[in-house]
């Protein structure tokens, strides 16, 4: 059964909804715009050093004019008990997924025009989640390294700890046969010594570079012993004594030069008929409004669909429309009719959809669950939009069998067979997260749009159910809360629900992988489907043990 859209994008409540919509692109926008200004106050130090600042090394590393989809952009926003206005977005890391000499690759580069590219917790995970993106996809892993490696005066036994993944996932990445290359614009003291050392190929900057276990401070404090930086650990003895770089090159452009000379002997075939327009070329992140080329009705009306106030009923199958190829077959339609389930294509890919109209009931959920089984034999790749205030809850939905039948979506979430996608477009609340493959359920991808809520439930909802069991524990003690005190809680459990069930909150906390503009969900659904079956297709050649350098 085919879905004609009926949404006026004209009308009045859409273009309400635009603008409302428009005013949070612009807040993302400015967002990452901030820490490329952060970053390019360093211009003048870098200038000075003959270097280049971290984006316009991503920038030369990249073929122009070809697709480029940065991952994580608000790592760490407000989790560095900042204010707003001040909070620095990105983790101290730039990420993204781009093409290098035609081959697919995953690009990460220390943005070490902050603190000098000290590793920050939520940078820390940044690069521990954009590693296993690579090595789900079989992405060559390009990294492009200037850290003064962890801060000290912020210093946490558990960051420490932890970081030791990176280095973990360095080895994985290489046994499993995907190339691990790695320029050394600058330095890489202790932990970071071994981001080369774990490298298959490194390529370092004749008087920029560094790599040592214990810079000339460490070594006097731990030993007495006094050495330069460049005896301890610089380009010029890493190339010709010690071993651990492989080119030596004259500066920034050059060494980038060098990593596309390199990546293009991987041996690997290039993209064929690579999609033009990409969203980024030589600057990161993109200037506001830019989008991935084109500007075609369609991507147009889906900043029209999702209102402010969640509350505000939504048709997504008017998303879904909008994504596809050639239109929508829907699945069992009149069956479980709140839970969307529906067949397209995304550039030329098959996939399924699972969406929501309301809360999950159990034909609902039971149509879910056949549904992924029946692209899993299939072989289609699942793309979840999430819209759900959760699984349905009362009398007559617990005596149905709901947490039974919950849990078999769950289940079928889970056990899946194919990628699955997430795009979570509007409210995610209570275990509908979970059955609608939320962060938890390790979707290949999983992007927000501005709109997205995400939370146990509704900040409102939250407070009032505080505000019956204060009641009830009072009632008991044979007293009455006061009203003053009651307001104020009340008020305060709603604050606390609905400013960390903002888009741009939990993606600071890398509950996603980024927040995209509504008009780029069908390019980047598109590019993602590409890198997944790129992946798939292509035969690295694993080993027991990584590349071990001699």
């Amino acid at each position: 059964m085919n879905f004609a859209s009926a949404w006026n994008a004209q009308g009045p409540l859409a273009r309400q909804r635009r603008e409302a919509m428009l005013a949070r692109v612009g807040q993302l926008r400015a967002l990452e715009q901030r820490a490329a200004e952060r970053s390019a106050e360093a211009r003048a130090v870098f200038e000075k050093r003959g270097q280049l600042l971290p984006r316009e090394r991503v920038g030369l590393l990249l073929d122009p004019g070809t697709p480029y989809l940065p991952l994580c952009t608000l790592a760490g926003y407000l989790q560095d008990a900042r204010e707003p206005d001040a909070s620095v977005p990105g983790g101290g890391v730039v990420a993204g997924i781009g093409f290098v000499r035609g081959v697919r690759c995953m690009v990460v580069a220390s943005d070490s025009g902050i603190d000098a590219g000290a590793i920050q917790p939520m940078g820390l995970e940044k690069i521990l989640r954009v590693q296993e993106i690579a090595l789900q996809n079989r992405l060559p892993f390009l990294h492009l390294v200037e850290s003064a490696g962890a801060n000290l005066m912020r210093y946490r036994v558990e960051g420490f700890v932890q970081g030791g993944a990176l280095f973990r996932n360095l080895a994985r990445l290489s046994a499993a046969g995907i190339p691990v290359i790695t320029v050394q614009h600058g330095s890489g003291t202790a932990g970071g010594a071994y981001m080369p050392g774990l490298s298959d190929v490194v390529i370092m900057v004749r008087g920029r570079s560094r790599a040592f276990l214990a810079g000339p401070p460490l070594l006097k404090a731990a030993t007495g012993e006094v050495a330069t930086e460049e005896e301890l650990g610089g380009a010029e003895m890493h190339t010709a004594m010690s071993g651990l770089g492989e080119y030596l090159a004259e500066d920034d452009r050059h060494a980038l030069g060098i990593a596309r000379e390199v990546v293009g002997r991987l041996g690997r075939a290039p993209t064929p008929a690579l999609p033009q327009g990409g969203r980024v070329t030589a600057s990161l992140p993109p200037p506001p409004g830019e989008g991935w080329g084109g500007g075609a009705p369609q991507r147009e009306d889906l900043l029209t669909l999702m209102p402010a106030n969640l509350r505000e009923p939504v048709d997504m199958r008017e998303v879904m429309v909008r994504l596809v190829d050639d239109g929508i077959l829907e699945f069992k339609p009149l069956y479980g009719a709140a839970t969307l389930c529906a067949q397209g294509r995304i550039g030329g890919h098959a996939v399924g959809f699972v969406s929501n109209n309301g809360p999950i009931d159990v034909p609902g959920a039971n149509k879910a669950t056949h549904f992924i089984q029946w692209m899993c034999q299939l072989g289609h790749p699942i793309v979840y939009l999430q819209n759900t205030t959760g699984y349905m809850v009362g009398r007559e939905s617990e005596q149905g069998g709901m947490i039974k039948h919950g849990s078999k979506m769950i289940q079928a979430v889970t056990n899946a067979t194919v990628p699955q996608l997430t795009i979570q477009c509007g409210a995610s609340f209570g275990a509908g997260n979970y059955g609608m493959c939320g962060r938890g359920y390790a979707p290949r991808f999983l992007f927000s749009w501005p709109s997205a809520r995400t939370a146990v439930m509704g900040g409102e909802q939250a407070a009032r159910t505080m505000q019956i069991v204060t009641e009830a524990a009072h009632g008991r003690k044979g007293q009455r809360p006061d009203p003053v005190q009651a307001k104020a809680q009340f008020d305060k459990i709603v604050q606390v629900f609905e400013s960390q069930a903002d888009a741009f909150y939990t993606s600071g906390l890398l509950l996603d992988d980024g927040v995209i503009d509504p008009r780029d969900t069908r390019a980047v659904l598109a590019f993602c489907l590409d890198t997944i079956a790129e992946g798939e297709a292509a035969q690295p050649r694993p080993m027991q043990f990584g590349v071990a350098r001699m």
